[in-house]
């Protein structure tokens, strides 16, 4: 099965389900779906950034501070946010992301998703998929703070990130 072809729960602005539609078909018509974004960090508190394949279905080519995904039909958020996280990682044995918050993510004509975000700490090598990630580091906080003007960012990785900011209380990002 392709990824356009996953199903997805489609959820009202109380992301309660109201339907189901294939991933393809959520993106082309702007359906509200789910997602989870994890931060993952290793043991020296590096965040892990990548940049999506020119593959990728939504925002291919752009740099982004979290692992993660759309979140299946019947699926759990933190089933989700493991599941994401340990296969854009390319690890198992994760221990399981702590949930830290969920916003409503609107990309104005991009659509709009319920976006729940975690962390997990990563000692384990990681090896991403290739399909999914086209280079990665874990970089200090700092540096990604400087790249923040500089690369081109998921826009909605960034929302979360600025969300995440607030939500430590470390203020707004860029």
């Amino acid at each position: 099965m392709s990824a356009a072809d996953e199903i997805l729960d489609i959820v009202d602005e109380n992301d309660q389900v109201v339907g189901q539609a294939p991933r393809g078909r959520a993106y082309a018509e702007g359906l509200r779906h789910r997602c989870v974004f994890v931060q993952a960090r290793d043991a020296e508190g590096r965040i892990f950034v990548h940049r999506r394949t020119p593959a990728k279905l939504v925002f291919p080519s752009l740099y982004d501070m979290f692992v993660g995904g759309v979140v299946g039909a019947g699926e759990a958020y933190d089933e989700a946010a493991l599941r994401e996280a340990e296969e854009e990682l390319g690890v198992s044995g994760l221990p399981r992301p702590e949930f830290l918050f969920k916003f409503l993510y609107d990309g104005g004509a991009g659509g709009s998703w319920w976006s729940a975000v975690y962390e997990v700490r990563c000692d384990l090598p990681v090896s991403p998929q290739v399909e999914e990630v086209a280079w990665h580091d874990f970089l200090p906080e700092e540096e990604v703070e400087r790249r923040l003007s500089a690369w081109e960012w998921v826009p909605d990785g960034l929302a979360a990130y600025e969300r995440l900011r607030e939500h430590r209380g470390t203020g707004s990002a860029g």
